[in-house]
């Protein structure tokens, strides 16, 4: 049943470690079945009860799934091969427009406000027990969520988005429970929720965001939590418009019992509306993170809640990091006050570059997405195909398996970079590209 490998240990956590070791080296395929429990423990001479303790911490580690009589197998996409590795090597020569990081030249400079803050830290030096969060922050971010919308409730900060989805996760959700999620989505999201044990299912999305008959089929299906991206959507761009809100209000309102979160991913790199959904259900978060305007380095997002949901995050966040530096804190207070980043001007320039690789993709016949944001999402018939002829090309694109779970192939291209002379020779290189794998991009 597995060939060559032979599962070892005698102890569950051996056991476990055994097979996940096996599984992140490429002994254990995805998919591949694993023994059933009373055998393996009569072939390992132990108790059957330490092998389903071995695969129980599998199943929360994300790497194995069980399916009743069907037994155990290796996830079709386990935890430990993760989609950060489903990459292209960019060799020297090639343009990379496949990273999927801001332009750094729209980025603010950070050095005065650290020094501000550093010399704040000189004179007022936070201890053990003092807050936790830096009030100016605080101040500012929940009068900026007051103006757009956002329902009221407390304020913590985490060390980056996906640091707060996954502490709000944890602070609902067990082991086995199942997670909505957008596809295609962000990949490091579609890692993180089965390597924290949950199962995913997928909700499709066009321009303007998850669709609803999706979400309401999830969570008819027992989906308990859903999360959405409400604009700049990684990979497609998508931005949840004023109609999409009032329709996945709609059907929210008919469950009232999912854990909502939703990641502004476009903030301050984005001049859309923002229509959130929060307030529908009992239990929600909204995530704010600095990352694409002020730079992904700064590791710091702005979370808020209901009582309950910020109450258990910021507990278990005592416990453990107990906070996110407040000189890093009071250096984005800084750079907000001083207004360091243009909204405007930096949405401006993104939308220009991502409406001219658009535009020139038109003229070629093949369609693209990306409505907001700093990527733009072309639909391919031969993802790896395209992948590859464009890499000889020239161009370093993503691979659009970083960011689906069942959805049709696709590519991701960056575009916050692009140069204007750069359009049309990406464009005649992605339209060949498409056309030699058997047809034009369909969205």
């Amino acid at each position: 049943m597995l060939g060559e490998y032979r599962i070892t240990g005698r102890r569950a956590a051996d056991i476990s470690a055994s097979v996940e070791q096996a599984v992140g080296a490429g002994e254990l395929a995805p998919g591949q079945p694993l023994p059933p429990m009373r055998e393996l423990a009569e072939r390992l001479g132990v108790n059957p009860n330490t092998v389903a303790a071995a695969y129980r911490t599998l199943r929360e580690r994300g790497v194995i799934e069980t399916d009743g009589r069907r037994g155990s197998r290796v996830r079709s996409r386990p935890a430990t091969t993760g989609r950060e590795f489903i990459r292209v090597e960019v060799p020297a020569g090639v343009r990379d427009a496949s990273a999927g990081n801001p332009d750094t030249a729209l980025l603010p400079p950070l050095g005065p406000a650290f020094a501000w803050a550093a010399a704040q830290g000189d004179r007022d030096p936070v201890l053990y027990g003092h807050e936790p969060v830096e009030p100016e922050l605080a101040r500012t971010a929940r009068a900026e969520l007051d103006a757009d919308g956002v329902p009221a409730g407390p304020v913590a900060v985490t060390s980056g988005a996906l640091d707060a989805i996954e502490r709000v996760l944890a602070a609902h959700l067990k082991p086995g429970d199942t997670v909505a999620l957008e596809d295609p989505g962000w990949g490091s999201l579609l890692d993180l929720v089965p390597a924290l044990g949950l199962r995913t299912v997928p909700v499709g999305v066009d321009d303007d965001g998850p669709l609803p008959e999706d979400v309401d089929r999830a969570l008819e299906g027992g989906a308990r939590a859903l999360i959405v991206t409400d604009r700049a959507q990684n990979p497609t761009g998508a931005a949840v418009g004023a109609a999409r809100a009032r329709a996945l209000r709609a059907v929210l309102r008919r469950h009232p019992g999912t854990l909502l979160i939703e990641d502004d991913h476009g903030h301050r790199i984005v001049d859309l509306p923002l229509h959130p959904l929060a307030g529908v259900t009992r239990h929600w978060a909204f995530v704010r993170s600095v990352a694409k305007a002020y730079g992904p380095d700064l590791r710091l997002a702005v979370l808020t809640g209901d009582e309950v949901t910020l109450d258990r995050v910021r507990g278990r966040q005592r416990l453990g990091p107990g906070w996110v530096s407040r000189i890093t804190q009071r250096a984005v207070a800084r750079l907000w006050a001083d207004g360091a980043v243009d909204t405007a001007a930096v949405a401006g320039a993104y939308r220009a570059r991502r409406d001219a690789l658009i535009a020139a993709l038109a003229e070629r016949g093949v369609e693209a997405r990306g409505r907001s944001g700093m990527n733009v999402w072309i639909p391919v018939p031969d993802e790896t195909g395209a992948v590859a002829r464009l890499l000889h090309a020239g161009w370093a694109v993503a691979p659009g398996a970083r960011f689906r779970l069942g959805a049709p192939p696709g590519i991701r291209i960056t575009v916050s970079t692009l140069a204007q002379d750069e359009v049309g020779p990406l464009a005649d290189a992605v339209a060949s590209a498409v056309r030699v794998g058997g047809g034009r991009g369909l969205v």
